[in-house]
């Protein structure tokens, strides 16, 4: 369960509380937290706090954050290394004293205008009380995505858990913006879900509140070699999620799209095995998600698929894995 528990500190006239907290989890990515960093101190709104939240870097790392450490505006909190990407935010909303507390990787860029920009529209509209952007996705240089390895933010705000729950909306963590008494009522990031934490919380703000969404590109967004876990762990955990947020839809509407939804994430996870040469895994996960899942069609192609892999020999599917590679690497060279 979310373990966050905000906790308010004293504000004096010298330390008068911001409207934004940024909170910027990072470890040990030198290459890029610098042009994170700067995209923060050069936007048109300029009533923030930077809240940099370092998991346990090297200490050359730690050392060039400590020359950034300026409190109040400033502030490097220092952690033993957790690897786990919520618990890091988690414990820098503890510090957080905005109004509003905006969240940015430190692999991603903020455009000028998107605090300013964000931030007016959620004062315009009180009733909602969070909000996301559009983004484009760039290389590890900054250079924009082209062709199918480019997403389009969808246009969906205003009340959305359905939508959400099908998977629909495509939300950046670093384009969203919450009020910070929300979080605090909710509880923050779910430390248990290292993968879907950000989705999960997502759930729990449409649950409370109607969203807020800026079309326009306010952010880039980097596409790198580095992260956390691999597509398996991701679905694994998805799929766990979802489970839980069915059980506490019990009886109610959206349970028929919650089983559908689980049925596709099971379909997927069962073929991602297979293609990982772990057959019996793929074989156990269709069997155990069969008694719920065997009505919905997406499930069906999904076993269907599993059944064709799990009849070809190894070296055939190895031959299958680096076509694909080498399409992807294709893509990548020319975009």
């Amino acid at each position: 369960m979310p373990s966050w528990r905000a906790r308010q500190p004293a504000v004096t006239a010298h330390a008068l509380a911001p409207a934004v907290s940024v909170i910027m989890p990072t470890f040990n990515r030198p290459a890029y937290v610098r042009e994170a960093i700067a995209s923060v101190h050069t936007q048109s709104f300029d009533d923030w706090e930077l809240l940099i939240a370092d998991d346990g870097s090297s200490a050359e790392v730690q050392e060039y954050l400590r020359t950034l450490h300026d409190p109040p505006r400033v502030r490097v909190l220092t952690l033993e290394h957790t690897g786990n990407p919520p618990a890091v935010r988690n414990r820098a909303l503890r510090e957080a004293r905005g109004e509003y507390v905006a969240f940015l990787d430190s692999d991603d860029v903020w455009l000028p205008e998107k605090l300013q920009r964000q931030l007016a529209a959620l004062r315009a509209r009180p009733d909602r009380a969070w909000s996301y952007t559009g983004f484009t996705l760039v290389d590890s240089s900054g250079a924009p995505l082209a062709g199918a390895r480019a997403r389009t933010c969808p246009a969906i705000e205003g009340a959305f858990l359905e939508p959400l729950l099908r998977g629909e909306p495509l939300i950046m963590q670093s384009s969203v913006m919450v009020r910070r008494e929300l979080l605090q009522r909710l509880g923050g990031y779910d430390e248990e879900l290292r993968v879907c934490g950000d989705y999960e919380l997502w759930i729990r703000l449409a649950r409370h509140s109607e969203v807020g969404l800026i079309e326009t590109p306010l952010l880039l967004v980097r596409r790198n070699a580095e992260r956390y876990f691999d597509d398996l762990t991701a679905l694994t955990e998805l799929d766990q999620m979802l489970a839980r947020v069915e059980r506490a839809a019990r009886g109610g509407q959206l349970e028929a799209l919650l089983r559908a939804r689980r049925a596709r994430v099971a379909a997927q996870l069962a073929v991602a095995q297979v293609q990982s040469y772990r057959r019996l895994g793929a074989l156990g996960t269709l069997l155990a998600s069969a008694p719920r899942a065997w009505r919905f069609r997406p499930w069906w192609s999904g076993a269907v698929r599993v059944g064709a892999c799990a009849l070809l020999p190894r070296t055939l599917l190895e031959m299958m894995r680096r076509r694909r590679a080498a399409r992807r690497n294709t893509q990548r060279a020319s975009s």
